[in-house]
C-alpha cells in the first residue's frame, strides 16, 4: 500500500463465539455450534451505551458496531477516546450489507397494525445504513470522514481497505474501520431462503462435498487503525499490518460469481500487488468460504490459480460463525490478526470430506495448525459482482 504505513492497534469483536477477543479466539477453536442461526447471545445494548434512550434509538446492527468500537478503542488504549491523532483526524468507516431490517420489519407491524402515526419518529435513522458509523463517531468525537461501505458480504473487508487507503494517503492519522450486520429477521431468512442460499441441512460446511448453503450470522468487528510511526511514539501494542487492498466487480451476475472465478483472480492479484508481494509469499488464506456450491467452487478455483496446489494453508471461519454478510469481512480480519498473536490457524468447523470436483487447496480442518504468522489474505465476495481483499501482515 504506497504511502504511509498503517498499523492495527486495537480491535473489538462482538460475535456469536463470543464477545471480545479471548472469547471470539476460543469459539473459533473450539467445536460447531449446532444452531441453525448464529445470534449474538447474550447481547444488552444498554451497556454499550451511555443512556438507555440511546439504545432505544438504534437498531441492533448499530448496537453491535458501538459495543465493537468501544472494545476496539478500550484494546488500543485510548484515552478521553481517542489515540494519538487529533478528533479532526481521526475518521470512522464501519460497513454494512443490509442496515436496520430489524426496524424495517418491527416498525412496518407497527405501522400495519396500529396505524402510521404510531410509527417511530426515529425510523429514518434507525435503518440508514450509515447509523452505526455515525453513532460511533458522535459518542466518541472523531470529526474525521465518517462513512458506510454498503457493498453486501464484501463491505467489511471494502471499509478496512478504504480506511487504509485513508491513512497511508495522509488525510487521516487514526481511522475505526470494520462492519456490523444484524439481518436475522423473518424477512431475511425467508429472502435467502427463498433463494436457495441458506443451508436445508442447518449446518455450515466451506468447501466440504455435502455443503448446500450458508448459515446466517450476526454481529460486528471493529479495528483501529493507526499511521505506523504515531503508533509505534505512543508505545501501542501492534497486532498487525495492512500491507495491501483491492476491490473489483465481477460485473456477471446480482447473486452468482463470475465463473472460474475470473474477478476474484483479479481482486487477488490486485491486492498483491498493492501489498508489493509475490503470490509465494503468502501463507494462509482467509477464504470466504460460505459453504454455498457456488461460491466455493469459484473461490477455490481463483485460489489455485494464483497459488497453485496445494498452495498456502486455507481457512474459513463459517463453520463456526455462519456468513455475517457486511460484518462477515471484517470479523475475518480480526481473526487473521488473533492467529498471528496465537501464531495457530483455526479449523474450518464443519469441513471433513473435501468435494473432489473442487481444486486440491489445502483447507484446515480437524483442529488449530501451528503457524509462523506471515503475509495472509483474507478474501470477500459479495452479491452485486463485489470483490474484495486484504493483505495483513504480522506486526
Amino acid at each position: 500500500m504506497q504511502g504511509r504505513r498503517v498499523a492495527v492497534t486495537g480491535m473489538g469483536i462482538v460475535s456469536s463465539a463470543g464477545i471480545g477477543k479471548e472469547q471470539f479466539w476460543a469459539g473459533l477453536c473450539g467445536p460447531q455450534s449446532d444452531t441453525t442461526e448464529r445470534r449474538v447471545e447474550p447481547f444488552v445494548p444498554e451497556d454499550w451505551y451511555e443512556n438507555g434512550k440511546d439504545a432505544r434509538r438504534a437498531d441492533r446492527f448499530a448496537h453491535f458496531a458501538m459495543a465493537a468500537a468501544t472494545l476496539a478503542l478500550q484494546d488500543a488504549g485510548a484515552v478521553d477516546g481517542l489515540v494519538g491523532a487529533t478528533r479532526a483526524r481521526s475518521g470512522v468507516m464501519i460497513a454494512t450489507g443490509v442496515g436496520g431490517l430489524l426496524t424495517i420489519e418491527d416498525q412496518y407491524d407497527i405501522w400495519r397494525d396500529k396505524g402510521p402515526r404510531r410509527v417511530s419518529p426515529f425510523l429514518v435513522p434507525m435503518i440508514m445504513g450509515n447509523a452505526g458509523a455515525a453513532s460511533v463517531s458522535m459518542r466518541f468525537g472523531w470529526q474525521g470522514p465518517c462513512e458506510t461501505v454498503v457493498t453486501a458480504c464484501a463491505a467489511g473487508t471494502h471499509a478496512i481497505g478504504n480506511a487504509a487507503r485513508t491513512i497511508a494517503w495522509g488525510r487521516c492519522d487514526a481511522m475505526l474501520a470494520g462492519g456490523s450486520e444484524a439481518a436475522i429477521a423473518k424477512l431475511g431468512l425467508s429472502g435467502f431462503g427463498n433463494m436457495t442460499a441458506l443451508s436445508n441441512s442447518g449446518v455450515s460446511r466451506p468447501f466440504d462435498v455435502r455443503r448446500d448453503g450458508f448459515v446466517i450470522g450476526e454481529g460486528g468487528a471493529v479495528l483501529v487503525l493507526e499511521e505506523w510511526d504515531m503508533a509505534v511514539a505512543r508505545g501501542a501494542h501492534i497486532y498487525g499490518e495492512i500491507l495491501g487492498a483491492a476491490s473489483n466487480a465481477d460485473a456477471h451476475h446480482i447473486t452468482a460469481p463470475s465463473p472460474g472465478g475470473v474477478g476474484a483472480i483479479t481482486c487477488i492479484r490486485l491486492a498483491l500487488e498493492d501489498a508489493g508481494l509475490e503470490p509465494s509469499a503468502i501463507t494462509h488464506v482467509n477464504a470466504h468460504g460460505t459453504s454455498t456450491p457456488l461460491n466455493d467452487a469459484a473461490e477455490a478455483a481463483a485460489i489455485a490459480k494464483i497459488f497453485g496446489t496445494p498452495g498456502p494453508a486455507v481457512s474459513s471461519i463459517k463453520g463456526v460463525l455462519g456468513h455475517a454478510l457486511g460484518a462477515a469481512g471484517a470479523l475475518e480480519a480480526a481473526a487473521i490478526l488473533l492467529s498471528m498473536e496465537h501464531r495457530q490457524i483455526p479449523p474450518t468447523a464443519g469441513f471433513s470430506e473435501r468435494d473432489p470436483e473442487l481444486a486440491n487447496i489445502d483447507i484446515v480442518y480437524g483442529a488449530p495448525r501451528g503457524w509462523t504468522p506471515a503475509p495472509t489474505l483474507s478474501n470477500s465476495f459479495g452479491f452485486g459482482g463485489h470483490n474484495g481483499c486484504l493483505v495483513i501482515g504480522p506486526a
